[in-house]
């Protein structure tokens, strides 16, 4: 496939995040005035239940692959805050996976951390390319942070991508169970296995 398509690809992957994490947004603060709103988060969190740890392994999974394809195939050279945002995301994929094989929902916290400081470098980057006069300490003459390598839907581009892998598996994330749901099911079993045996 050519690199035009599958940049197609990317961006249309992007706008599915975006769309889940909005909605997943809106509902989280409209579900607090109300109750239709609230039914309408308890059945996203019942769609994503126990496999958020799997989907957001999933979304760093590709984001690790599209990151590796935009430079290793299509041969655009990452900017030293591409290194970063890339240093935030190749662990999710791997912790997130571990732990959904697992089962660890004790996992979450370290993912987020992670998430956002990937998502802060994303931000950061993306108006830098928006607003190219200002002086930054990460860029290179050789591989400048301003160069926009795709610009899709007149606001998709590479760090606009990874800010959105890192917003839908924080998104994921959060809408899984509850420490306190995990533990409650634990608790639940561990008794019953008491009366049967």
């Amino acid at each position: 496939m050519s690199v035009a398509t599958m940049s197609l690809f990317f961006a249309l992957l992007t706008v599915v995040a975006n769309v889940v994490v909005v909605v997943a947004v809106v509902l989280a603060v409209a579900a607090r005035f109300s109750e239709r709103a609230a039914g309408g988060l308890r059945w996203l969190r019942d769609m994503v239940d126990g496999a958020s740890l799997a989907l957001a392994a999933l979304v760093g999974l590709v984001a690790t692959l599209g990151s590796l394809y935009l430079s290793e195939i299509a041969h655009f050279p990452p900017c030293q805050l591409c290194w970063y945002q890339r240093i935030a995301m190749y662990p999710l994929p791997v912790i997130l996976g571990i732990a959904a094989w697992r089962r660890d929902f004790g996992i979450r916290p370290y993912a987020i951390a992670l998430a956002a400081i990937g998502s802060a470098i994303s931000v950061y980057h993306y108006q830098l390319e928006r607003f190219p006069d200002q002086s930054s300490l990460s860029c290179s003459v050789d591989v400048p942070c301003t160069t926009v390598w795709i610009w899709r839907f007149h606001y998709i581009s590479i760090p606009f991508m990874a800010l959105s892998g890192f917003a839908l598996i924080v998104t994921l994330l959060l809408l899984g169970p509850s420490e306190r749901g995990i533990a409650g099911e634990e608790a639940v079993e561990e008794d019953l296995e008491v009366v049967r045996g």
